[in-house]
């Protein structure tokens, strides 16, 4: 990896578990978070996740979860989430999904609008290369709060649920802070301050006045959701399916009057019992009014929020955020093989591969009033492929290494994460 992107990325993975036996009681675990940017410092922190399984009456389901990570940048990036889920605590058998996080991203990912209709020139944030410009190129400054909860509750039968969320969002957009990315660099090392993509955006017209600066949109989301999985970390068969519309009004405190269309739908097949299944994802997602440009990279669900299209939870080995438009379809296909299952210490463990192409493309581009876009090339199909590693422990606690790599080099050439969880 070259030094713009990250040098080295989670060299340490343990799973924990301790107090009861995690099928009744608590179970917990953890991935510590160790990495290095040179533009942005060294990352350090965990991923943790604790499950309570009460006394095991829903098991492989738990009680409830709480999902908090925390990391840290020498220079000022940062993550600071608490993610909380339960389908048992409330009464009348509402299920609750909360989240509350303050992201601070110094150099967060911005690659124009369109897909491929938007370059992407590689030796522009190459130091070693005879055009580059600057590290920065592709990137600006955001900083983000973010409070949400959604409610479900099964209408009609079990496996319907009607959805209401609320959601508080507050995000501050700058350019790069070059004067603190070069502290302590040496001389040969140091960014030049010229105009980054997304200066130039601004100045062209093409990221609104409005907008630069970033604002608050907060929402109301309604939907409904058909779910017959058997197991929702890793399901061997069943259905995921949801349409959900998520609009952002004015009364509600949001600078911006936009709205959300959103439709995903999840299958899964078993194709040898509890050992090998097939997983596939698609989705299509539509804005409507007045996006601002920094919400265009956000794709809605029923349980995370996510971000994208492009990297580790949409388009694994694809630039992240490298296609934002006003509507975009995307799909997943995985297989999963649980090749490897023993008992430590009373706790259930399980190793498995997986195998996986991701496909996305933006169906209409976003397009600001009185202004047109340079236009590259014709926008198309966005693949990539790759395959993975999955840790599991008592089924939930999924330790996930995915390596993918990008089919065509306008989208970038490969990507590694580790974190937690089945992307779907």
């Amino acid at each position: 990896m070259s030094r713009k992107i990250l040098l080295g990325l989670l060299i340490l993975t343990v799973v924990f578990s301790f107090g009861q036996e995690a099928k009744t009681g608590w179970g917990f675990g953890g991935v510590p978070a160790v990495a290095y940017n040179s533009d942005t410092g060294f990352l350090y922190g965990i991923v943790f996740e604790a499950y309570n399984y009460g006394d095991g009456s829903h098991y492989p389901d738990y009680d409830y979860t709480i999902k908090p990570t925390w990391t840290r940048t020498t220079k000022g990036s940062g993550a600071n989430e608490l993610f909380f889920d339960s389908k048992y605590l409330l009464p009348n058998d509402i299920r609750i999904t909360a989240y509350a996080g303050y992201l601070t991203e110094q150099a967060l990912p911005f690659y124009g609008f369109n897909g491929y209709e938007a370059n992407y020139t590689p030796g522009f944030e190459n130091a070693d290369s005879s055009n580059y410009l600057t590290r920065m190129y592709y990137r600006h400054e955001r900083n983000m709060l973010r409070l949400t909860a959604d409610f479900q509750k099964s209408v009609l039968n079990e496996n319907v649920r009607a959805i209401v969320g609320f959601g508080y969002l507050n995000t501050e957009v700058a350019p790069v802070d070059i004067e603190v990315l070069n502290e302590d660099q040496e001389d040969e090392d140091k960014l030049p301050d010229v105009p980054a993509l997304f200066d130039e955006y601004v100045d062209d017209g093409y990221i609104t006045a409005e907008e630069a600066d970033g604002g608050a949109t907060n929402f109301i989301k309604l939907g409904l959701v058909y779910d017959t999985r058997d197991n929702e970390p890793n399901p061997m068969s069943g259905m995921w399916t949801e349409a959900l519309f998520t609009t952002y009004p004015s009364f509600m405190g949001s600078d911006f009057e936009f709205s959300t269309l959103t439709a995903t739908h999840r299958q899964y097949f078993t194709l040898i019992e509890n050992d090998l299944s097939f997983a596939y994802r698609v989705g299509y997602q539509q804005n409507f009014g007045e996006t601002p440009f920094f919400m265009l990279p956000w794709y809605q669900s029923s349980y995370k929020v996510t971000e994208g299209l492009g990297g580790s939870k949409s388009l694994r080995g694809i630039l992240k955020n490298r296609i934002v438009g006003n509507t975009v379809v995307l799909a997943n296909m995985e297989a999963r093989w649980k090749f490897f299952r023993t008992v430590i210490g009373g706790q259930n463990l399980y190793l498995a591969l997986n195998g996986f192409g991701d496909f996305g493309q933006i169906i209409t581009p976003y397009e600001v009033e009185n202004e047109t876009f340079p236009v590259a090339s014709e926008e198309g199909l966005h693949l990539s492929y790759g395959g993975g590693l999955r840790i599991v422990l008592n089924e939930n606690f999924i330790v996930a290494v995915d390596y993918g790599m990008a089919s065509d080099v306008q989208d970038g050439t490969s990507g590694l994460y580790i974190g937690l969880g089945y992307l779907y």
